[in-house]
């Protein structure tokens, strides 16, 4: 049966750590693939910058001839807050699914909405984030134990960017070589993306 990674996030914008991981998943967790699945509203996040189109569109631009790498728009296609569990709960069932987390999601799994179901349904693998634990928080590692579970990990050398990084370095009118692949930051110059400070 395939084994498929997950990798949700806003992805406002899509940056080259998010597909450094992808590209790591997919070898060390011999993936099928990894599937990108760009957030409608995320209750948990302030409100995002660029528009749903806008955000997909750079998800398109950056995984061109990106092999094995695609793009699930589920939680665009459902539209409203983004809650985690309802997306699990529409996977097909003709596959096993990995849910790839940096440790600073991690850290904060417990407080998704139905985390239990959550993991019960996919496996987690997490990724090293400057300034975060590997270590699961207590209550889920207490699930995986009683359930005889593992946290995988994904090796992967923390990279110092983020989206919102870059989208202040945009309002600042700085350079964004370097952080997203260069069609993404083509892609936000044209359409005046993030060049209000108040966005970063």
């Amino acid at each position: 049966m395939p084994r498929i990674g997950l990798l949700g996030g806003s992805f406002d914008p899509i940056h080259l750590a998010h597909i450094a991981l992808a590209q790591a998943a997919l070898s060390h967790l011999q993936l099928t693939g990894v599937q990108f699945i760009p957030a409608a509203q995320p209750w948990q996040r302030r409100p995002l910058q660029a528009s749903a189109d806008q955000r997909l569109d750079m998800l398109r631009l950056a995984l061109a001839g990106q092999e094995r790498l695609s793009i699930n728009t589920a939680e665009l296609d459902r539209g409203g807050p983004t809650y985690t569990i309802d997306t699990v709960r529409q996977l097909p069932q003709d596959s096993r699914y990995v849910w790839l987390l940096g440790t600073d999601q991690l850290a904060n799994f417990c407080t998704w909405h139905d985390w239990q179901e959550i993991v019960a349904r996919v496996d987690l693998a997490v990724a090293q984030r400057p300034g975060s634990s590997l270590q699961a928080p207590p209550a889920l590692a207490e699930w995986l134990t009683a359930h005889g579970r593992q946290l995988e990990e994904i090796p992967f050398e923390p990279r110092q960017v983020s989206a919102s990084d870059i989208r202040a370095r945009q309002a600042h009118g700085d350079s964004l070589h370097g952080l997203v692949a260069p069609a993404v930051a083509s892609y936000i110059d044209a359409h005046g993306l993030y060049r209000d400070a108040g966005s970063a």
